[in-house]
């Protein structure tokens, strides 16, 4: 097994289908044939709208032939995998160098050309570490930290105080497990989802804090994990406690215009009123790589609301 980058840009010449496949062409099957079972980093370039730096991790699980375009493959992604980092990470790391070996110059920076230009490059076990730890570096600042279990009644009764603890241990070279932890992947998650809504609502709109200044949203995944979602902001919305708990049972969702749809029957249209925004649409992020995927968002209301 070898770990790897994948370039995978938000507008691309190949068919990718970002969560579920990485299409490439035959020049980098071998590589990719090696990462079967293993992880590797998705990447955005520059161009095109790309973060230009190392965006997530993902599991490889099989590689298939294009049926359709001669001379190209897919590689399957194990979608419950896919973890988004908590930072975009730049090439270099803060004393300039290059995470990746291969991409670095005489000076040891990232250098223009070379192996910047393939789409898939190998890493080496202390690269990937390097690259890991930087991208799930916890986020600073109210808006994402997660709610502690343990609560206080500060400022206002019910409002929760006390932070739950989180320190993850570095990723060390012989722990990639630590990559499938729940611990650290659903704190991770609910920093990073509460950032990209500003600790805003996304079905109310209100944006109320606790005694301590963080908010009272809690990070809801649109297609469960119990049924393969991952940790990525475009597979959260930050919501109230009671709007979370209504949206997982289905009591909720979001159309394809991104109205809220209730389910009236089991909703009575006063508590609807009251709980949601008036012009019951879906508050958005700012930043539009935040913004929830559709295929996520139809999932839910095929599956949880539907079903």
């Amino acid at each position: 097994m070898v770990k790897a980058v994948f370039i995978q840009n938000p507008v691309s010449i190949y068919k990718d289908r970002p969560g579920e496949a990485y299409h490439f062409p035959k020049r980098y099957l071998g590589v990719v044939r090696q990462t079967i079972d293993d992880w590797v980093l998705l990447y955005e370039s520059r161009s095109k709208g790309g973060a230009f730096g190392y965006v997530g991790v993902q599991k490889v699980v099989d590689v298939l032939p294009d049926p359709e375009m001669e001379g190209h493959y897919y590689a399957t992604l194990d979608r419950s995998s896919e973890w988004s980092f908590e930072y975009v990470v730049p090439r270099a790391g803060p004393d300039g160098l290059a995470f990746e070996k291969s991409l670095r110059g005489a000076d040891g920076r990232p250098a223009s050309g070379g192996a910047n230009v393939s789409a898939v490059r190998r890493l080496t076990e202390a690269e990937f570490a390097a690259i890991v730890n930087a991208g799930l570096a916890e986020i600073d600042g109210p808006d994402a930290l997660p709610r502690s279990d343990h609560t206080e009644e500060v400022g206002f009764p019910g409002f929760a105080e006390s932070q739950a603890p989180f320190g993850p241990e570095p990723l060390a070279e012989d722990r990639p497990d630590v990559l499938m932890m729940r611990k650290y992947r659903d704190a991770s998650f609910a920093r990073q989802v509460k950032a990209a809504y500003g600790g805003r609502c996304a079905f109310s709109g209100l944006m109320l804090r606790n005694g301590g200044g963080r908010p009272e949203v809690e990070a809801a995944h649109i297609r469960p994990v119990a049924h393969g979602g991952p940790d990525t902001v475009r597979n959260g919305l930050a919501l109230s406690g009671t709007l979370h708990w209504m949206f997982d049972r289905g009591l909720i969702a979001v159309s394809e215009d991104l109205s809220l749809l209730v389910s009236h029957n089991k909703v009575p249209g006063e508590v609807a009123d009251r709980l949601l925004s008036p012009d019951r649409r879906l508050h958005l992020p700012q930043t539009t790589r935040h913004r929830p995927h559709p295929e996520y968002l139809r999932y839910h209301r095929e599956m949880i609301f539907g079903g």
